[in-house]
């Protein structure tokens, strides 16, 4: 039986579990690029997200194999830890999930839901690959069958029936497949079922976080790398070395499919996609949408299916990402200025502004100097050239200022 034929089998076996995702057009990205753009909404499974697939696959296909297995661990970022509950609430086992320090509040709420008496969280590590390293040491100790997150052949092959489900509710395969990749697990599956099928290969673009490209650092230099730092904002990708077997699969992909997602234009599209469809995505499922702007002189014309993967999204964070999002599209700007420390001096200031700019931050830092105090201010405005404008008038006006919208190291500090 081929792989593709046991993909199908095993989709077959998943609706004990829940019913295929929907694969929905698009009306609003069709006509915004010119292409009949589809999504796979992984983000509406019954753990918000595609982990709940290997994560059922390989518990089960661990069960039929010993069926007196009756403890299970796994290290996850919160998506695959939620399909890990939810398999071993189904088979009725226990389940030790381990999660990074990091993780947003409402994943580990949802996966002490999911899971309830069948499972207990273990919250350890900064990053997701030391919270990976103690729970296969817990897994080595107790004797507990370890579940990957994305290196297992059982695991790929969960993960493929997203592509299994969209060859069947589209009739065949798309011109264009985008999804992201993080571990690899899904991805890998992707590739490996459509080319089983051999029934029209599409084009993969997988999308990486700027600040995680452990798939693009490892094909450029022909080999696995493990990445020095990784910044976690998307969580659901952020992992410093894709997994052996998915690699392995993976290796040939040319670079130019490999893109590049920068976290605050992504802000942009979450926020985009909130508001225009109503269309709640996580970081990490929002990826291959945010591709598409990247990608629209390819796609016109073609039939793409993007893969959003997941939708456990914490609220709490939303401050946050609209910050990112107003940064990324030029809207909001913060810089120190250099404020005169005599009357009037901020009246001077404040008639610099333009009808639509406003102030959405303002303090003072110190005294510089006797006749000079140190001012951070963020202000907003509805147009990207607004600020050019505005600095013309300050540097007009003799005020002196730094631009520090895009100096991580001092904004870390002060806003």
């Amino acid at each position: 039986m081929s792989f593709a034929s046991k993909v199908h089998e095993l989709a077959g076996k998943m609706r004990a579990l829940f019913e295929p995702t929907p694969l929905q057009h698009n009306l609003y990205l069709s006509q915004k690029y010119d292409a009949e753009i589809w999504l796979k909404r992984e983000d509406l499974s019954p753990v918000r997200s595609y982990k709940i697939r290997g994560a059922f696959n390989a518990m089960s296909r661990q069960l039929e194999k010993n069926p007196e297995q009756a403890s299970f661990v796994c290290a996850s970022a919160g998506n695959h830890a939620q399909g890990v509950a939810y398999a071993a609430q189904h088979f009725g086992v226990k389940a030790k999930i381990y999660m990074p320090v990091t993780t947003p509040g409402q994943k580990i709420m949802k996966t002490e839901n999911f899971g309830a008496e069948h499972i207990e969280i273990v919250l350890i590590g900064d990053y997701f690959d030391e919270t990976l390293a103690a729970a296969k040491k817990d897994a080595h100790e107790s004797g507990a069958c370890f579940l990957p997150p994305f290196d297992h052949s059982d695991i790929i092959m969960g993960q493929a029936t997203v592509a299994d489900e969209i060859f069947e509710q589209l009739g065949g395969a798309p011109d264009l497949l985008i999804a992201g990749v993080g571990g690899g697990g899904l991805s890998s599956g992707l590739k490996k079922y459509f080319h089983a099928r051999q029934e029209g290969i599409p084009d993969l673009y997988l999308c990486e976080p700027s600040g995680g490209r452990s798939l693009y650092m490892a094909l450029k230099r022909g080999g696995l790398v493990t990445l020095d730092h990784v910044d976690n904002f998307v969580d659901g990708a952020a992992v410093a070395r894709i997994g052996d077997i998915n690699f392995d699969i993976l290796k040939d992909t040319p670079l130019s499919m490999v893109r590049s997602i920068p976290e605050n234009r992504l802000c942009a599209t979450m926020i985009e996609m909130l508001n225009s469809e109503g269309i709640v995505l996580e970081p990490a499922g929002a990826l291959t949408i945010d591709a598409l702007k990247d990608l629209k002189p390819v796609i016109k014309g073609e039939t793409v299916v993007c893969v959003t993967s997941g939708g456990n999204f914490d609220f709490e964070r939303l401050p946050d990402v609209k910050e990112r999002a107003l940064k990324s599209e030029g809207l909001k700007k913060y810089f120190i200025l250099r404020m005169p420390q005599r009357p009037g001096a901020l009246r001077d200031f404040l008639e610099l502004l333009g009808p639509e700019d406003d102030i959405a931050r303002f303090e003072y830092l110190k005294k510089s100097a006797r006749n000079f105090g140190s001012v951070l201010i963020g202000i907003e405005s509805k147009a990207p050239d607004a600020f050019i404008d505005l600095f013309n008038r300050m540097d007009e006006a003799g005020f002196a200022y730094q631009d520090i919208t895009d100096n991580d190291a001092l904004s870390q500090f002060l806003v």
